[in-house]
């Protein structure tokens, strides 16, 4: 079951969130490690977003109530000032627990991240996807995702 998140599943969605870290880690060496107190910072945030008509999240349930999976969307403005004001959706955070991968629940938790978008006039949204991490560019390929820019790194000696 897909549902919004309550004040009772913040700190377990910042375990999950810290999941999501791990996974990406061995993935590339590139990717971010959290910070000591990264749990509980993301439970503030996740807190803060409780009250915040621009970003809602989701949780994704098995049927023993357990969280499995979660999305975080937002609306913002990601162009400069010098372009014209354009809102997007962006997909912060998406995790499902290995386990209930290739089940369909990731895919649920973006069709309620895409049904929350609309009713809020978002014409598209957008998010970010490790350059290495192939299960996830296949995952958001499959749904429709298209390549619009490619973000890149130089390591500096």
């Amino acid at each position: 079951m897909i549902r919004p998140i309550t004040s009772d599943d913040i700190y377990q969605v910042a375990e999950l969130w810290l999941e999501l870290v791990t996974y990406h880690q061995p993935i590339d060496d590139a990717m971010p490690s959290p910070a000591m107190d990264g749990v509980q910072r993301y439970a503030a945030r996740l807190q803060n977003s409780l009250d915040d008509t621009y970003a809602k999240v989701f949780v994704a349930e098995n049927t023993d109530d357990n969280l499995v999976g979660f999305v975080v969307a937002a609306i913002v403005d990601l162009l400069p000032e010098m372009f014209e004001i354009e809102r997007t959706g962006f997909i912060a955070d998406i995790f499902v627990i290995e386990d209930y991968r290739g089940q369909g629940i990731g895919q649920q938790l973006v069709e309620a991240a895409e049904g929350w978008f609309r009713s809020r006039q978002i014409p598209h949204y957008e998010w970010s996807v490790a350059a290495a991490n192939q299960a996830g560019y296949k995952f958001w390929r499959s749904i429709g995702g298209r390549d619009v820019m490619i973000r890149m790194r130089k390591e500096l000696d």
